[in-house]
């Protein structure tokens, strides 16, 4: 039983180890840290599926915050769907909401057709889940990335093709 704890804790500290401690700069409008649980949220998909955050925990969750008038938002999801998605759409331990801002299921449903992408999107009247994790006046184009046990663990903000690269890698890491 000490040998399978001992191991267990190796394989923890691991994984803790092949993510890389990125401090976030303030100007990227953050209201939440690295470390720290997610906030509790649900959502509802334009197919109408419902989901709980919480109920995520066992997954490594990517959150990707857009809307359908952010044009670095349009650059930024065709790489998610293609070189995210695409890769781990059928992962059972994967999951990808997209979020979008303040606009109406039918806007979000013709954004989606647009870009195009196939991940879940769900609208955010009001922005009541942007605003848990961005400050007010805070612009989209953000990805939150969750492991396993619901903690925040990278986020990014606009679309650098470095940190995108980077958050591929944290994916990969997690998973």
């Amino acid at each position: 039983m000490r040998y399978l704890a001992f191991v267990l804790l190796l394989a923890s500290l691991a994984v803790k180890a092949q993510v890389p401690a990125k401090e976030v700069p303030a100007d990227y409008g953050y209201i939440v840290k690295i470390g720290q649980q997610v906030p509790d949220f649900v959502l509802t998909t334009t197919e109408g599926k419902r989901v709980r955050i919480t109920d995520l925990k066992g997954k490594v969750v990517m959150l990707q915050f857009t809307a359908s008038w952010c044009g670095v938002c349009r650059k930024e999801m065709p790489h998610i769907e293609k070189e995210i998605w695409q890769k781990h759409r059928n992962n059972p331990n994967f999951a990808l909401y997209g979020i979008d801002l303040d606009e109406p299921k039918a806007v979000v449903e013709k954004f989606a057709r647009q870009i195009p992408v196939t991940y879940p999107l769900a609208p955010d009247p009001k922005g009541d889940i942007f605003y848990r994790f961005a400050a007010k006046g805070a612009g989209v184009t953000r990805n939150v990335i969750l492991d396993k046990t619901g903690k925040i663990v990278f986020m990014t903000r606009l679309f650098k093709e470095e940190e995108f690269a980077e958050m591929k890698a944290v994916i990969e890491s997690l998973l």
